[in-house]
């Protein structure tokens, strides 16, 4: 601690982010990055952006982008945000959008960004605890708030929610902005992009970082009526006016308008999520119905923090969470077929040597 600090920064609790361990070999199955990779038009449309145009700033606004965005989406362009990163796109939602004096709802067992921010911008904050099955229990939220933030599928669980369940949380509050961050949608959940004409107290927030294998490029963004947006402007333009550079919103644009490699991509992460699914049940793992690109699984008869630092050993890199209800299960990202094959060799392993 420093007598220079801030009272705010005494007592923040800062997020803390997947480990990116620098390892030979490493098989990184932990922060739920794609193992393909952007499309290729995006990667050829950073390198025609590495120019002299670079003395330049960016469009502050993301003009071309948010075109891209709104036609993929069928939506307007006064109905998309563009973020640093989904992060950043939730940062200055919670500060424009769910600042206020009841409490903010978000399930129990989600996103650890979520509780980090309510700290960082004094907002109240109720955990909804999941269900049995660790499901969000929609009634659950039938109770007075200042907003409420889900994502959908939910992390770490990857269990999803229909959109008839989202309509009725919409309905339940319709003066409170009801968030669904969708990071991990394009992975078998259905988009509740559809809802927002029919709900002004929507905004869905997207991230290419996941399903567009752009984690690195840091972009993110927010699709709502416009009165939000222009909430969200605000506060970016009395923030950052240039929070995406040249080459971000070149490799962006080319992204979404790439559709098959989307298709194409994703496509093969659902195929081998399943036979990972069958390989850990195999192995006697309970695993949770995801559809997203990870699974979350925990062993009847082994310890997760044991079994994480086993694999760690055989430079496999999954995530554990050591916090209440999850701490004996592990988060497992879906790798390639291969890599999804050495992970269930590491586990049959580390199992049979524990057995003897």
């Amino acid at each position: 601690m420093s007598r220079f600090w801030s009272p705010i920064v005494h007592s923040l609790t800062p997020y803390v982010p997947g480990e990116q361990p620098k390892l030979a070999n490493l098989i990184k199955l932990n922060t739920n990055e794609s193992p393909y990779g952007p499309s290729p038009a995006a990667l050829a449309a950073i390198r025609a952006a590495a120019d002299d145009t670079l003395r330049l700033y960016p469009d502050p606004g993301s003009d071309r982008l948010r075109a891209a965005i709104a036609q993929a989406h069928e939506v307007e362009m006064e109905q998309v945000f563009i973020g640093n990163g989904s992060d950043e796109v939730l940062a200055h939602t919670f500060q424009a959008l769910l600042q206020h004096d009841a409490p903010l709802l978000t399930p129990d067992i989600t996103y650890s960004f979520y509780p980090v921010y309510c700290g960082l911008y004094g907002i109240a904050h109720e955990p909804v605890p999941l269900d049995e099955a660790m499901r969000v229990d929609v009634d659950a939220y039938r109770r007075p708030c200042g907003g409420i933030v889900l994502p959908n599928p939910n992390a770490p669980t990857g269990i999803a929610l229909g959109l008839h369940e989202i309509a009725t949380l919409l309905r339940a509050h319709p003066e409170r902005v009801v968030v669904i961050d969708e990071a991990y949608v394009d992975f078998g959940a259905d988009t509740a992009i559809g809802l927002v004409r029919q709900y002004p107290n929507l905004l869905v927030v997207r991230t290419l970082s996941k399903s567009h294998g752009l984690a690195g490029l840091r972009v993110g963004y927010a699709i709502g009526q416009p009165d939000l947006i222009e909430a969200l402007n605000r506060v970016k333009d009395s923030f950052n006016s240039y929070p995406l550079d040249r080459l971000a919103q070149a490799g962006a644009e080319a992204a979404i308008a790439d559709r098959e490699w989307l298709a194409r991509t994703t496509g093969k992460i659902i195929e081998t999520r399943s036979g990972l699914v069958s390989s850990l049940k195999n192995l006697g793992f309970e695993v949770l119905p995801s559809q997203a690109n990870f699974v979350f699984a925990r062993h009847p008869d082994r310890d997760a923090a044991a079994l994480a630092a086993a694999l760690r050993e055989r430079s496999i890199i999954v995530r554990h969470f050591r916090t209440p209800r999850i701490a004996e299960w592990l988060r497992i990202t879906v790798g390639t077929d291969e890599d999804c094959r050495s992970l269930a060799d590491a586990l049959k392993a580390i199992l049979n040597r524990n057995a003897d």
